[in-house]
């Protein structure tokens, strides 16, 4: 009785075994190969599946989300000779679960080894000046290269991204000198550049200048000479009256000229800056009666 109960027991026990072994739960994001005696029968989907028991076992067991592999730092030779350091980050998915599993051996050190590879002949073939300031070509040439490359593996390569390029110390310093000498020749180019519109500034304002003070000469000598005119005019005039009054036979005309003359000269010799003592002629009353009577000449004139 004991040994029938055993036996029971033992082929419950076994098939509760055999029924556990052929349940298979897949979770989401991954895709499970099924092997049958070594050979690749089908491909397990995220969920609930059942497999042959004993027959059939899992193979490969593949990640179809975008997965992210981190390249190792090396060093790279630029084609001027330049040794730098790089490393970069590579983003792929797994599209086709049986070639991934089956069409490469160790899928990540594959990947690994192909992106540095490629890291050397694309950053190999270009210098350092280019290989610093290219970034994106960079990133988008060893993409194209990379995915072309794992295409035959069931491999998507979304994107790869150089992380750093570092070139040796004594050439950061050499490029930091230098870049500190072109801002120190764009500085002085800009300089003399303002020093320059400065002067064309100034000598501009000094042409407007000389501009606007010809223009004042000429409008104060236009003044002067219509003053010089209306004077000729008045003095023509004055001449023209005291003709008329000579020719009437009026001996105050005479003396009108006189008396300018006389005037005009005491004028002259007393605006003279070395005249101290002006001694007056004894003329003087006459002239000064040739005055009074160019006032009533004047006079009958107006009237």
């Amino acid at each position: 009785m004991f040994e029938y109960n055993f036996a029971a027991i033992a082929v419950l026990v076994l098939a509760v075994v055999t029924v556990y072994s052929g349940w298979k739960s897949v979770p989401q994001g991954q895709e499970w190969t099924v092997e049958r005696w070594g050979k690749f029968t089908r491909v397990l989907k995220p969920g609930f599946n059942l497999i042959i028991p004993y027959m059939d076992k899992i193979g490969k067991k593949q990640i179809v989300m975008e997965q992210v592999l981190d390249v190792e730092p090396q060093e790279v030779i630029s084609a001027d000779n330049a040794m730098v350091t790089t490393d970069a980050v590579c983003f792929f998915q797994v599209i086709n679960s049986i070639k991934a599993s089956y069409e490469v051996n160790d899928l990540e050190r594959a990947m690994q080894n192909l992106v540095m590879t490629n890291i050397r002949a694309v950053l190999g073939s270009m210098e350092l000046d280019a290989m610093l300031s290219n970034r994106d070509q960079i990133n988008t040439e060893l993409l194209v290269k990379v995915d072309e490359a794992t295409n035959p593996w069931g491999i998507k390569v979304t994107r790869i991204e150089i992380k750093d390029i570092t070139p040796p110390r004594d050439l950061v310093e050499a490029m930091a000198n230098q870049m500190k000498a072109e801002r120190e020749k764009r500085a002085q180019i800009l300089r003399a550049e303002g020093e320059r519109e400065a002067s064309i500034k100034v000598a501009e304002g000094a042409k407007q200048a000389e501009v606007l003070r010809a223009e004042g000469a000429r409008q104060a000598a236009f003044l002067q000479s219509e003053a010089r005119e209306r004077e000729a005019q008045a003095e023509a005039k004055a001449t023209y009256m005291v003709s008329e009054a000579i020719s009437k036979g009026d001996p105050r005309a005479i003396n009108y000229f006189v008396a300018q003359k006389y005037v005009d000269a005491l004028g002259n010799v007393a605006s003279a800056d070395n005249s101290k003592v002006i001694m007056m002629p004894l003329e003087a009353s006459d002239v000064i009666g040739s005055i009074a009577g160019i006032k009533e000449l004047v006079a009958g004139a107006k009237g």
